[in-house]
């Protein structure tokens, strides 16, 4: 598997286990993230994801272009789409993270939030597509 492979699957696994986890704690019901062993390691994950998020799209495009995906405009196409929604999703994380206090509940919205939805789905078809 090529570097820029590894890349990209782990900033997807990264994203995925991420929301997994963002699910969980959003089914906790906690008012704030402060005091708690899982909203500490909320930080963690929203840190991750905002790692595996900043800069997916321009690896997501390497890979596309060292692996030689054809048709080449579609991928561009659909390369577009997932910077548009990795960005809007990087927005919104980086909203939620700068906060004091990050309650289920936000969490929750963020996991509702369209924008964060629509990216991972864009992953799920990304990650079939170019079997990472």
């Amino acid at each position: 598997m090529s570097s820029l492979r590894d890349d990209v699957k782990g900033r997807i696994d990264a994203i995925e286990e991420s929301y997994e986890f963002f699910l969980a704690f959003a089914a906790q019901g906690l008012t704030s993230d402060q005091g708690s062993k899982s909203g500490g390691q909320l930080r963690i994950f929203l840190s991750k994801s905002e790692a595996a998020l900043d800069g997916l799209a321009g690896a997501l495009r390497g890979l596309v272009a060292e692996a030689s995906l054809e048709p080449a405009t579609t991928w561009a196409e659909v390369l577009d789409v997932v910077e548009r929604d990795a960005s809007d999703a990087l927005s919104a994380l980086r909203l939620v993270a700068a906060q004091s206090s990050v309650s289920s509940q936000l969490i929750d919205n963020l996991n509702a939030n369209i924008h964060f939805r629509a990216l991972l789905t864009d992953l799920f078809l990304v990650d079939e597509l170019i079997g990472a």
